[in-house]
């Protein structure tokens, strides 16, 4: 079972877009089964698929109680072998209320929760808040693997620095395993200021970069309008057929 976290200091940035296309494809195009976990307390994962709300148990509970057992959490999408775990606003306290507990180590809850399901995944991907909390150390110290999904535009590569210095504080001080595997370019537009940034980036060696990019449609918006992955929605539009494109390059590389 492979984790991944999805993460970016930034909003707007399409990070749970590419954690729920991500997951869909990985299902439905290469057969794997997949766990989605909304660590995120807006649950834009947990809306899109139509599993938000108050009466159940979620991520908070994951984190918070020491008994919970994860597969009391995790719920079934109506698309096969893609399974999620719900967050709400709930999570904005538990993360506050699992700074002050002193009572056991905080950063590895998830890792060690994750291990009951170990054998019932291919990939467990983990769309995370645009912050640095407890609830995303959780995600990074659990996971195998970072993917940053980056728009190109005056603010891209804000704060880009600092998140790598974190992976490589996460790296040396609790998850060795750690592997950065790259930014994605999402939102991109065929014009000189998303040619000239991911230029920029390639060439970068500190910032490894898918060669797949996502372009820029309105297909995207509608998709999150209808709550359907956007190869469901639109098979053939050029944002589908570009995460088809990614997720293909990622598994290959």
């Amino acid at each position: 079972m492979k984790i991944i976290a999805v993460i970016n200091l930034k909003g707007g940035v399409a990070k749970t877009i590419t954690s729920d296309n991500m997951a869909d494809i990985l299902v439905s195009v290469h057969g794997k089964r997949v766990l989605l976990i909304d660590n995120d307390k807006q649950g834009n994962t947990s809306k899109f698929f139509g599993l938000h709300g108050y009466d159940k148990k979620t991520i908070s509970d994951v984190l918070l109680d020491p008994k919970c057992n994860i597969r009391d959490v995790i719920e079934h999408t109506k698309y096969k072998n893609l399974d999620l775990i719900s967050a709400n606003m709930d999570l904005m306290m538990a993360n506050q209320k699992l700074i002050l507990d002193s009572t056991r180590i905080q950063q590895i809850i998830l890792r060690e929760k994750l291990k009951v399901v170990k054998d019932d995944y291919d990939f467990v991907i983990i769309d995370n808040a645009p912050d640095i909390n407890i609830g995303v150390m959780n995600a990074l110290v659990a996971a195998d693997e970072v993917i940053v999904p980056i728009k190109i535009d005056q603010f891209a590569f804000d704060g880009l620095e600092q998140l790598i210095e974190y992976f490589d504080s996460i790296r040396e001080g609790l998850n060795p395993q750690l592997t950065f595997r790259g930014c994605l370019v999402t939102q991109y537009a065929n014009n000189k200021t998303n040619k000239d940034g991911t230029e920029w980036l390639a060439s970068k060696a500190e910032y490894p970069l898918f060669k797949t990019v996502i372009h820029r449609t309105v297909k995207v918006d509608e998709s999150t309008f209808y709550q359907m992955p956007i190869m469901r929605h639109s098979r053939y539009c050029r944002a589908s057929l570009d995460y088809q494109a990614f997720v293909k390059e990622y598994l290959q590389k």
